[in-house]
């Protein structure tokens, strides 16, 4: 099979899998959730997380039994290849726990560690974000770019700020954020991550700021989001390409880019934090 037509089916194969996971997550989401914590600190699993992720795997593993799969609860599958999936079967567990309709699914397929194809599917909306490399962003089939909108000062900015579960109170972290409360009209923290890159991609969000978050639904975001327009880069300013475990990253509009990095170096003056 040729790189394009994998790609191709991917795109099909995953996103019918993710609409059909996130149905049943708001099939169940006024239902018993089984809610149990997961690891020391106070994140969370249900019982939908575990069966989403197995309509998602086996849809893959069905179309593509050779690929490399890693899943945000059942960890790696598949031998080490070119290609590799990366699953988020319930994006914002801990907002769907407290009833909170903020949650979605997040697919995403990377080709020789670049990512090629991102799905993510608004699972209470039922908004589907597809992007492909070089081939752009679509809402429920129509495209979405970021180009066009109007730019604004920092003081009339909304930004999304995500952090890793690991960060907790980090001292640069709290700086970072600080400053972004101080300075920006809004910052919002979806605890949905994949979500947050769809609003930026809309227009909705000005930029998202993220400190060491890498996660399985980080890459479908950032592809979903450069494919709309905007500007992906670290904490320095250089092109953000590849995959990272330990990712800064500013995204937004390109118009914002020089502003939005201004304030981290403001926040980070010793560069601590900022690799």
């Amino acid at each position: 099979m040729i790189l394009k037509d994998k790609i191709e089916l991917a795109k099909e194969v995953a996103t019918n899998a993710a609409i059909t996971a996130g149905k049943l997550a708001k099939d169940y989401f006024s239902k018993d959730k089984q809610i149990v914590e997961k690891g020391d600190d106070g994140d969370l699993v249900t019982i939908v997380d575990h069966l989403a992720e197995e309509i998602i795997l086996k849809a893959i593993s069905d179309h593509f039994p050779n690929d490399q799969i890693r899943s945000e609860e059942t960890g790696w599958s598949g031998e080490e290849g070119d290609w590799l999936w990366l699953v988020d079967p319930l994006d914002g567990t801990n907002n769907y726990a407290i009833g909170l309709p903020v949650y979605g699914v997040s697919v995403t397929l990377i080709y020789k560690k670049e990512p090629v194809l991102g799905v993510i599917y608004d699972s209470h909306l039922g908004d589907i974000y597809v992007a492909q490399k070089d081939k752009g962003t679509t809402c429920n089939g129509k495209p979405l770019s970021i180009v066009n909108n109007p730019v604004k000062p920092i003081h009339k900015m909304t930004i999304g700020w995500i952090q890793g579960h690991q960060v907790q109170k980090d001292a640069n972290a709290m700086s970072l954020k600080h400053k972004l409360d101080q300075e920006c009209k809004r910052v919002l923290r979806l605890w949905a991550p994949s979500l947050l890159w769809c609003m930026l991609a809309r227009g909705d969000l000005d930029g998202i700021v993220l400190f060491n978050s890498e996660g399985d639904d980080l890459y479908s975001g950032l592809l979903i989001a450069a494919e709309a327009g905007a500007d992906v880069i670290d904490y320095r300013g250089a092109k953000f390409e590849g995959m990272n475990p330990e990712p800064y990253i500013i995204a937004c509009h390109p118009d914002h880019k020089a502003s939005l990095m201004e304030l981290v170096e403001q926040a980070l003056p010793s560069m601590e934090g900022r690799d």
